[in-house]
């Protein structure tokens, strides 16, 4: 598979399944302009693709900001000269508890940075895409967004509403040239995941179907397949990548 030329912006490739899709997009030949809140993170993601011989540039955005996200777009069309390819990776979740011990805060804040994050990211991405009449976009959902993660209702929630705006865009967009598919990983061995005790880790592994975690590089084969022309008749398409969690 090959991406050679394509220009593609990641949000939140500072860590995690966002920074091992930067550095797998850019080994296989794509210009990255790597985004994240978190600057240090971003800017060591794009000093690891530079290092391996790599085109890339940082930007730090917070998705959840309507004018930072058109900046983005903008800094990234006149750094790659067009947009090509989008991964609209940025979110975050919230610790399990009741859905009456949610706080409002806890619920506005997963929805501003997971849900509006990935509209305002797409909306300006279809825009340049549009006008070139070509492009391939993947939204960061999970497998929370096609049933449930337990004690977590605003990430569900979330979730949920990017796999059915990925399935929204996919229809409007399917015949100016512009695919759009959605990634939904399961419990996946990022930095945020090892925070967790050991022993708890194990537990997450036995119960998915083929024993393990997933790791972020397999997520990311996942994301440059949706992105690249081998999926060229793909599109609102919900991949799991799950270790067959959801089919248990």
């Amino acid at each position: 598979m090959t991406l050679a030329g394509k220009g593609v912006v990641i949000t939140g490739a500072g860590a995690g399944i966002g920074r091992a899709t930067a550095l797998h997009l850019a080994a296989a030949g794509a210009r990255v302009v790597v985004s994240d809140v978190a600057e240090d993170g971003g800017k060591a993601t794009v000093e690891d693709i530079r290092a391996a011989g790599g085109t890339a540039e940082f930007v730090a955005c917070d998705v959840s900001d309507e004018a930072g996200v058109d900046e983005l777009i903008e800094r990234s069309v006149a750094f790659l000269g067009g947009l090509d390819l989008a991964v609209n990776n940025a979110g975050i979740a919230h610790a399990p508890c009741d859905l009456h011990e949610l706080a409002v805060q806890t619920w506005d804040g997963v929805m501003a940075v997971d849900l509006r994050g990935t509209f305002l990211c797409l909306r300006a991405e279809l825009g340049v895409m549009q006008a070139a009449g070509h492009g391939s976009i993947v939204n960061m959902a999970s497998n929370a967004g096609v049933k449930n993660a337990p004690g977590m209702a605003a990430y569900t929630a979330a979730k949920h509403g990017i796999v059915g705006l990925t399935k929204n865009a996919a229809l409007q967009y399917a015949r100016r040239g512009i695919r759009v598919n959605a990634v939904c990983p399961g419990t996946i061995a990022t930095p945020g995941i090892a925070s967790y005790p050991a022993e708890m880790q194990r537990e997450w592994g036995d119960i998915i179907p083929m024993g393990r975690l997933g790791t972020p590089e397999e997520v990311a084969r996942s994301v440059a397949f949706l992105l690249s022309a081998e999926s060229s008749f793909l599109t609102g398409v919900e991949l799991l990548v799950d270790g067959g969690l959801m089919y248990d």
